[in-house]
């Protein structure tokens, strides 16, 4: 089955080198109109380039169409007129690629509030904007894939990227809600937790595992997920070739009785309560609510049927 993007219009954001550049160079191969965004900073998000540019002009030289944004993810204004410019242009906006990003690494300790507010502020606020200036357009076309990407330090943490690691868990719950709200309108929504040599980390991988992880091998993954027959909800990982899904889990309720309601009543139930196992992928935030009235109802045999989370 071959996968194109005939008459699709996408924007990727951070797209003037790495990651995101392959994104738009391969979206164009498969036929999509590219809107090619960089601000063009290094990567702790000073300083300005043509990069975004330089893309276009490598998408036209293979015949496909581009246009090059050097707005700031940061600013919605500049977000917004994004949008419209590729509107006008060619009539529609199709799918979404938040690949934008910084790092301002830096023990807890070490990191000033500004290194934190910063990080957060481009990747998770500033996927927030671009989403939005593109929500409405979506909803009214009955069509929109949107991605996020997330990272292992936003799941599994990592140490020295405190910042980094919360902006990137906060765009795996963003992509849980607006997966939900979208659904209705044929909008869907994933993460990708990529792993890839590009100029954000070069200096972190020795030089043979640089070569590995080329950026090339999280195409496959991150262009599926935005395709007309995507999964949504989906947290996939992606690197040198492997590709994995994560999930965000819980196990079964404990319940506890108002007798044992305490502090030395949880403490007695930890091991049950912290049990690896009966685990299931919860599709929105009231199925925790739901395993508890069930635990209640398996405890007492009453209780409420169901409850918002």
């Amino acid at each position: 089955m071959s996968i194109d993007f005939k008459d699709k219009v996408a924007i990727v954001t951070g797209a003037g080198g790495g990651l995101g550049r392959e994104y738009a160079l391969e979206l164009a191969r498969r036929g999509a109109k590219v809107v090619v965004n960089d601000l063009g900073g290094a990567r702790d998000g000073t300083g300005h380039s043509d990069m975004a540019l330089e893309v276009v002009k490598e998408i036209e030289a293979m015949g496909g169409e581009a246009m090059s944004n050097g707005g700031s993810v940061t600013e919605y204004d500049q977000m917004e007129k994004m949008v419209a410019d590729a509107k006008a242009k060619w009539g529609r906006i199709d799918i979404l690629i938040n690949n934008a990003g910084v790092l301002r690494d830096k023990t807890f300790a070490k990191m000033t509030p500004d290194d934190f507010e910063f990080v957060v502020k481009v990747h998770l606020t500033g996927s927030a904007f671009v989403t939005k200036a593109c929500w409405e357009t979506f909803r009214e076309q009955g069509y929109g894939r949107i991605l996020m990407t997330a990272s292992s330090t936003g799941l599994f943490g990592n140490f020295g990227q405190a910042n980094y690691g919360a902006a990137k868990l906060g765009l795996a719950g963003l992509t849980k809600t607006l997966q939900l709200e979208g659904a209705k309108y044929n909008i869907r929504v994933n993460s990708l937790s990529p792993v890839a040599g590009t100029r954000m980390t070069e200096d972190l991988f020795p030089e043979e595992a640089f070569k590995l992880f080329d950026p090339v091998n999280v195409v496959p993954a991150a262009l599926y997920l935005v395709s007309e027959d995507a999964p949504t909800n989906a947290i996939v990982g992606a690197g040198a070739g492997g590709f994995h899904s994560s999930w965000v889990v819980m196990n079964d309720a404990v319940w506890l009785p108002d007798g044992e309601r305490t502090v030395e009543g949880f403490a007695a139930r930890w091991d049950d309560i912290s049990d690896f196992s009966n685990l299931i992928a919860p599709q929105s935030g009231a199925e925790q609510s739901g395993a508890i009235l069930k635990a209640m109802q398996k405890v007492t045999g009453t209780g409420p049927s169901s409850a918002r989370g």
